[in-house]
């Protein structure tokens, strides 16, 4: 799996990366039923 460096935004397929842990960087997982749907397009409209 790719993973993402937080503390500089580089991409990377190792654990650790500038003296810190890397994180997984793929999008959460599609449901049609989406929890956070409604708070998501309220931002994205900017109410």
């Amino acid at each position: 799996m790719i993973k993402k460096c937080p503390n500089c935004n580089s991409y990377t397929l190792k654990d650790t990366h500038c003296e810190g842990q890397t994180v997984q960087a793929r999008p959460p997982k599609f449901s049609y039923p989406d929890k956070y749907g409604k708070y998501r397009r309220k931002t994205k409209k900017g109410e």
